[in-house]
């Protein structure tokens, strides 16, 4: 019984969402990372030409952690189409931040609960439609972090009129 696979890609989850305290400098493709810099006016505003705000991407990005979860390791009680828990009852940005927390760190415990690598390979539920193995959903769900953290940084630098940056 090896666990290697699974301590990388926990290492990975957790590097994507929060970056690496021990690397800060090579953290900056991190989702709360990329929060740090973004100031309360920068949350609700909507690029010309877009639709999304940076609010508005991380409750999907929140969603989509609580619906994989529940899906790959849990009931399947929630999911994509019929629910968007926590939604309703959030509206801060702490509140917000603290939701999307707590989804990653129950997806993270779910697959650091894993016993064995071979269970990497399981099909399960997922919120695609059809069973999936359990490591391309992860993997699904890292790049899914590191895209809205670029999206954040996109929208955040624009609004502060830096985008032309180095990063």
């Amino acid at each position: 019984m090896t666990r290697s696979a699974i301590e990388q890609l926990v290492f990975m989850m957790d590097n994507a969402f929060e970056g690496d305290p021990a690397r800060p400098d090579q953290s900056w493709h991190a989702v709360l990372v990329n929060l740090s810099s973004v100031k309360p006016e920068d949350w609700d505003w909507i690029p010309p030409g877009g639709k999304r705000t940076i609010r508005r991407l991380l409750l999907e990005l929140g969603q989509c952690k609580y619906v994989c979860d529940s899906q790959a390791f849990g009931d399947g009680s929630i999911s994509w189409v019929e629910s968007r828990p926590g939604w309703s009852t959030i509206t801060s940005r702490d509140e917000i931040v603290a939701w999307l927390s707590e989804g990653h760190r129950r997806l993270r415990d779910s697959v650091a609960a894993l016993q064995d690598d071979a269970q990497l390979l399981e099909h399960r539920p997922s919120y695609w439609g059809e069973p999936r193995e359990i490591r391309w959903q992860i993997n699904t769900m890292i790049q899914h972090d590191l895209y809205h953290a670029g999206e954040i940084n996109h929208i955040r630098a624009l609004h502060q009129q830096n985008d032309d940056e180095d990063a």
